[in-house]
């Protein structure tokens, strides 16, 4: 069973990767345009001649989602989906002992660290899901927040953030801070230094998803001035090779 990353499926409109690396399972995404459910359906007979057990979408639409259910996938997961407007910001706050800056390629494992200790197993992301974040714009700034030990004085990554921005929207692609660093004002602070970046670079509208039942991050959100949008977002999963 094997499925090389980015394979385009379903006459070029789905776009394969397996999921964390889990070569039983395919993540779908939209490659162009809206599929069919023709689409979506040769798309499942091709993973099944590739021996993948299930499938996953990515966070979808209500009107992206049709295709899909029409070919027998279920709703796995609800996102909300919220926005705000970028005509004006929250003043920064203080974040003593925090620091921010650009992510460092060494970063990299520190930066995967934080996200399985900050999400379930489910949404955590592996090297492959981070670039496929910081490469789902045309642009994106991924940051990070440390804080230096007093003993060694090394710098700790402790949370990272990554924006997204296609013309004049903007996106919260990833946010993530470790347990431990939770209510120190860190998430709030990379948001908004995201937001700024937009901002400078003429988005006018921010988008951000997050999972119904995660109140702590929607408060979050709220805080910043986004609102949850009607109809969210939904990930359908289906087995491949039952009708």
């Amino acid at each position: 069973m094997s499925g090389p990353r980015g394979l385009v499926l379903g006459d070029g409109r789905l776009r394969m990767v397996p999921w964390h690396g889990d070569v039983s399972t395919a993540y779908v995404t939209p490659a162009r345009g809206r599929p069919s459910a023709g689409a979506v359906a040769r798309c499942l007979e091709q993973l099944g001649e590739r021996g993948f057990r299930a499938v996953l979408t990515a966070a979808l639409a209500a009107p992206e989602q049709a295709p899909f259910l029409a070919a027998g996938f279920d709703v796995h997961e609800r996102l909300h989906l919220l926005t705000r407007e970028l005509d004006d910001l929250p003043p920064e706050a203080a974040t003593a002992p925090f620091a921010f800056r650009r992510a460092r390629r060494a970063s990299r494992p520190a930066i995967l660290a934080v996200d399985n200790a900050a999400f379930p197993l489910f949404w955590c992301l592996d090297s492959t899901g981070l670039d496929d974040a910081l490469s789902a714009t045309p642009a994106s700034r991924l940051r990070v927040a440390v804080e230096t030990s007093e003993g060694t004085g090394a710098d700790e990554v402790v949370g990272y953030a990554v924006t997204g921005r296609a013309g004049p929207r903007g996106y919260v692609q990833r946010l993530a801070v470790t347990p431990r660093c939770q209510g120190h004002g860190i998430g709030s602070a990379l948001v908004l230094d995201g937001l700024r970046w937009l901002r400078r670079w003429g988005a006018r509208e921010v988008m951000v998803n997050t999972q119904v039942g995660n109140d702590r991050a929607v408060r979050l959100y709220e805080r910043l001035g986004f609102r949850i949008a009607p109809g969210g977002l939904a990930v359908l999963r289906r087995d491949v090779g039952h009708g």
